[in-house]
């Protein structure tokens, strides 16, 4: 079935969205206008600012998702899919607005993180017992943060420091024998020299399912258990009034199981993320502020499928950043000024791919605000030691028609880079291969009056030298190797999309849902690209009276291909999921989770097995 008869016709239906009643929605609290955020535009600004399409996600849904993962948290996210390969542990991916996994960017605290062989984020590894919350930019954004932003930037934070001292700690229990906790300290001194602080540990452990379904030739009927281990945390000193310096960090190990056959011996992966960073900020000026910050992030990963080395794999990679942003304050006008220095490093078991290259990018934005009206104008270079230069820009215009009615429309470049994998991996990559290039429009309607919240974007995304794996590889004629090579920039694909959502306050009970009809398609084959839903929905109600709060969710996706050929489909499916949370007083409170109420067996990739009902309740001391 095709999601959209026309173009003309999407338009038409962003528009009647706006008329619609509040029936579905993200959180009120998530699309309030007076949020403040940080990703869109690297800089702290009111929601009613911005004119990126944004979302938010806070530290009271983070904690209502129980012991569920930070993948089960974004998939009921407007704009997003996801599929992994298994249950919580094992390898996932994300998409936005249809974009692979490796076409967007993952920050935590503004470090980058993922890996520079794959190109996309460890998700499993990342512990959501550590954030405090999630800010979700959609659209490409490679004009603020350069290669691979073509979908979106999504970016965690992790809680800091206020207030006087205090302590928070979480214990929990579910199905599969899943075990939860951890603690955490955070607090803030007072006076000129004022020392900020936030630390955290947890651990998380569970026996798992079986990972693949009978039909799978890697089939295996044992459990795929997984345990993680992380800490986080963050030190800010105030030297004097505009100037701080500070340092923040986060460590995660996360080892899993999964089915790679009938093995007595067991197959295993170890995942591990290291960030740290330094930053100073300085108020040069009334009018200029000044961030400096230095960080590292690496992505360690070994597998072994037996007891020999043969049957071992390690890939360590390094991502090195220097930024310097500044801001220049014109009236109620900013221009951003942005120098950044990457460096990317790659340690394997596979020699050909141990290489590095290094990237320098300039950059310059202004955001313009003139009453009614809202303008941004973006541009930015990034030269790479490997595959060159590369130039991106941005414009986008909002206009206020009422007190709470907002119009936006914008248009965007964007790229991503080939992984050293596509690169350089042997019988499989391509040296010579090219940048993949984005060009996006979209429009937007936004609606805010009292407890009514109404979103609606179009967006037509067009992609032109995708990197796609060929069968059979070919050797080159050119430069004949001892490999032959799949990877070549062939392919041109067009995302296209209508994403809905909206939220209404009324009295005790909560209203909220979102609609994503998407249409991606390989315009070289006329094919739909494989795993993406043309139809995604969320629906949500809860209710709150004094220190209880019980609510029901209703994830719904249509079906999908589970490959490029469109030979393989996935059915749709409908998840109902249940929770609720009581708070015994200002420092105790209580949760429980029932996760696919009804047990439902469902696919997001063929003949990989995917939770069931899955009951989990847990009591936390403090607040997250």
């Amino acid at each position: 079935m095709t999601v959209f008869v026309s173009r003309h016709a999407a338009l038409s239906s962003l528009a009647l969205a706006l008329a619609a009643p509040a029936v579905l929605a993200q959180t009120a609290n998530s699309s309030a206008l007076n949020t403040v955020l940080v990703t869109a535009t690297r800089t702290p600004q009111l929601a009613s600012d911005i004119i990126s399409d944004t979302l938010s996600i806070d530290a009271e849904q983070i904690a209502q998702s129980g012991s569920g993962s930070l993948v089960d948290l974004l998939q009921r996210q407007r704009g997003i899919q996801v599929f992994r390969n298994g249950g919580p542990g094992t390898n996932s991916t994300v998409y936005i607005r249809g974009t692979n996994g490796n076409q967007n960017i993952v920050l935590v605290d503004g470090v980058r993180i993922g890996s520079a062989t794959s190109g996309a984020a460890n998700w499993s590894a990342i512990p959501l017992t550590a954030v405090d919350h999630i800010e979700i930019v959609y659209g490409p954004l490679s004009t603020l943060y350069g290669a691979d932003a073509i979908g979106g930037v999504i970016q965690i934070f992790t809680k800091k420091g206020q207030g006087a001292p205090a302590f928070s700690a979480f214990a929990g229990y579910g199905s599969d024998n899943t075990r939860q906790a951890d603690a955490g300290i955070s607090g803030a001194t007072g006076g000129e020299h004022a020392i900020s602080y936030a630390f955290s540990a947890g651990k998380e452990k569970s026996d798992g399912f079986s990972a693949t379904l009978p039909a799978s030739s890697t089939y295996n009927p044992d459990r795929d258990g997984y345990e993680r281990e992380n800490a986080a945390g963050q030190v800010g000193l105030q030297l004097t009034k505009g100037h701080e310096l500070g340092a923040q960090f986060l460590a995660s190990r996360l080892d899993y199981q999964y089915d790679s056959g009938k093995s007595a011996f067991g197959t295993r992966s170890r995942q591990k993320l290291q960030n740290l960073a330094l930053y100073s900020k300085n108020l040069i000026l009334p009018i200029w502020s000044s961030l400096v910050q230095l960080s590292e992030a690496r992505d360690k990963s070994f597998n072994a499928t037996g007891t020999t080395a043969k049957e071992r794999s390690q890939i360590d990679t390094k991502q090195t950043d220097f930024t310097w942003q500044n801001d220049i304050r014109v009236g109620a006008d900013v221009l951003q000024l942005l120098y950044g220095h990457r460096k990317e490093q790659v340690e394997s078991t596979v020699k050909e791919t141990e290489r590095e290259r290094s990237t320098t990018s300039l950059a310059a934005s202004y955001n313009l605000k003139r009453g009614a009206h809202l303008l941004n104008l973006g541009m930015r270079n990034d030269d790479s030691s490997q595959y060159g230069g590369k130039t991106t820009g941005a414009a986008g215009y909002a206009y206020r028609i009422n007190g709470a009615l907002r119009a936006s429309a914008s248009y965007g470049s964007s790229f991503r880079a080939p992984t050293f994998n596509e690169l350089y991996y042997p019988a499989y990559g391509t040296e010579s291969s090219k940048p993949e290039e984005g060009r996006n429009a979209e429009l937007g309607l936004h609606y805010s009056a009292g407890a009514t919240q109404l979103n609606a974007m179009y967006f037509h995304n067009r992609l032109t030298n995708l990197l796609v794996t060929t069968s059979p590889c070919l050797v080159s004629t050119v430069d004949p190797k001892k490999y032959p090579s799949c990877v070549y920039n062939v392919n041109h694909a067009l995302l296209e999309g209508l994403s809905l959502s909206a939220s209404r306050q009324l009295g005790a009970f909560s209203l909220n849902g979102n609609l994503d009809l998407l249409d991606a398609k390989d315009e070289s084959t006329g094919k739909a690209l494989a795993r993406r839903a043309k139809k995604h929905a969320n629906v949500a109600a809860d209710y709150s009276a004094g220190p209880l709060k019980a609510g029901v969710e209703l994830e719904l996706a249509g079906d999908r291909f589970d490959d490029n050929a469109n030979k393989t489909r996935l059915g749709g499916y409908g998840l109902v999921n249940l929770f609720a949370s009581y708070r015994f007083n200002a420092d105790w409170s209580a949760l429980v989770r029932w996760n696919n109420v009804a047990d439902k067996q469902y696919e997001v990739a063929r003949n990989y097995a995917a939770s069931g009902a899955k009951l989990f309740a847990g009591i936390r001391y403090g607040y997250k």
